[in-house]
């Protein structure tokens, strides 16, 4: 088993680099292959809402200058996703929030690529906005059919400088409890999956409220 991780930090040993590695050390304890893609320091644009991967159902974003065909065909292929993001305003970060609104909506309109994969968020932060950061990453968690563990708190640490999510002793336990709850589901998963079939995706229904 596999979980790719995304750093939507430009900083690559930063403080979401830190939690996510936080998560990765109880998932490699018990055997879960791991990966950290740094989303942070690539340049990303923001989805045209041209419907090219809805008309062509290529599992393809028509925008194929930058990495992000590349990072979905690897969420595609793991078992786990961990979305990490720093908070930029209290909220996600805007080449992360670019990367994961394209790469969702191709999923989507794609059958539902991400369909039953465990899925779980961490953030770093200076001072305030995590919260509502990790509810804005969990949107694309939960509006995806994907299985989310969860911690003994919401998943935010604390720290400015590289490096300070270390000196937050409850923000790290968090970090360690959500993967071992994280590394448990899918060993579970992988367990029942035989026994207990997962149910088949149904066809999306959508009500306009403006015709």
């Amino acid at each position: 088993m596999k979980v790719v991780g995304f750093n939507g930090s430009p900083r690559k040993k930063g403080n979401t680099a830190c939690s996510l590695n936080t998560v990765f050390t109880e998932l490699e304890n018990v055997g879960i292959e791991t990966e950290m893609i740094q989303v942070g320091k690539e340049k990303v644009q923001g989805c045209k809402a041209c419907y090219a991967c809805d008309k062509k159902q290529n599992q393809v974003c028509a925008m194929g200058d930058d990495p992000v065909n590349e990072w979905i065909q690897k969420m595609k292929s793991a078992d786990g996703i961990i979305l990490g993001s720093p908070v930029y305003w209290g909220g996600v970060a805007g080449t992360m929030k670019s990367f994961l609104d394209r790469a969702f909506f191709v999923s989507s309109v794609n059958g539902g690529l991400f369909r039953h994969k465990v899925g779980a968020c961490v953030v770093a932060v200076r001072r305030s906005g995590g919260v509502p950061t990790v509810d804005s990453l969990n949107h694309y968690i939960n509006g995806s059919e994907m299985l989310m563990p969860s911690s003994n708190y919401w998943n935010v640490v604390h720290g400015t400088s590289p490096g300070e999510m270390e000196q937050d002793g409850e923000g790290k336990q968090t970090m360690t409890v959500l993967g071992q709850n994280m590394a448990w589901l899918m060993k579970t998963l992988d367990y029942a999956k035989e026994q207990f079939p997962a149910p088949g995706p149904v066809a999306k229904i959508k009500t306009n409220f403006i015709r």
